[in-house]
């Protein structure tokens, strides 16, 4: 009895067309060779970045325009919740945010690593400096509140009984007689302009002649006692992540 020959599957139809000319293409292979093109156009990047010369003030001109669109970007993004920016106000943010994104990129280019894509490590920088610099201006000529008069208001509106209520009035309390108490007049400050009545760190930072850094230790230390403060009283309070 004859038997029909079983047909090669699909896949083993298409090994076979191509291993005439000696190469299968995979997936695998076009993602090594994305990945080799992307460590060759950063690590030209860094070079030109690293030489004086003409090259290098092209380099320049080509990556503050990058950072330039990153930037409008980003301002344009988040001018959206800050009307009061009027004029060219969007754009002068743009160009200062390009502007310190680039002198930022060029003191750390001994920090890159390779770990993406050279552009792409740079645009992080201009997202963030265009996302500070509308965040100041949100804040300008406004009194950042550095007092805790409001602290005690502080309560959760969907209590699901009389008891939980009690419980939180009784918690606040605690913890506003902790911050009277156990903390430094800095760190009532901090805490509670950042955690109470969010403001932005870096707007802090600025109107306190302080670094970010500074001021995440500080409150760091400010909660650390706090939370000493109420566990000796038998209480405790869920940590919010307000740090920004």
């Amino acid at each position: 009895m004859l038997r029909t020959p079983k047909r090669p599957s699909t896949d083993a139809t298409i090994q076979a067309r191509f291993s005439s000319v000696g190469h299968v293409p995979t997936r695998s292979s076009s993602t090594s060779r994305a990945a080799g093109r992307g460590e060759q156009e950063s690590r030209i990047w860094i070079e030109r970045l690293s030489v004086p010369g003409a090259e290098r003030d092209a380099a320049l001109g080509e990556l503050h325009a990058l950072l330039l669109r990153a930037a409008r970007f980003e301002v344009g993004r988040r001018s959206a919740s800050t009307p009061h920016l009027r004029g060219g106000d969007d754009d002068d943010l743009a160009q200062q945010s390009a502007d310190d994104a680039l002198v930022a990129i060029l003191s750390k280019l001994g920090d890159f690593r390779g770990e993406s894509r050279f552009t792409t490590w740079a645009y992080k920088f201009a997202l963030y400096e265009a996302a500070a610099k509308v965040r100041k201006r949100a804040w300008q000529g406004r009194e950042i509140p550095l007092k805790a008069e409001a602290w005690p208001l502080i309560a959760d509106d969907h209590q699901r009984d009389a008891q939980q209520s009690i419980e939180t009035t009784q918690t606040l309390a605690a913890l506003g007689e902790a911050i009277e108490r156990e903390l430094s007049p800095h760190q009532r400050e901090v805490l509670v302009a950042l955690a109470l009545n969010e403001v932005p760190i870096d707007v802090l930072a600025e109107r306190l002649n302080t670094t970010r850094g500074a001021l995440y230790k500080t409150l760091h230390d400010a909660r650390q006692k706090l939370r000493g403060g109420l566990a000796a009283r038998g209480l405790g309070v869920r940590d919010q992540g307000q740090e920004r």
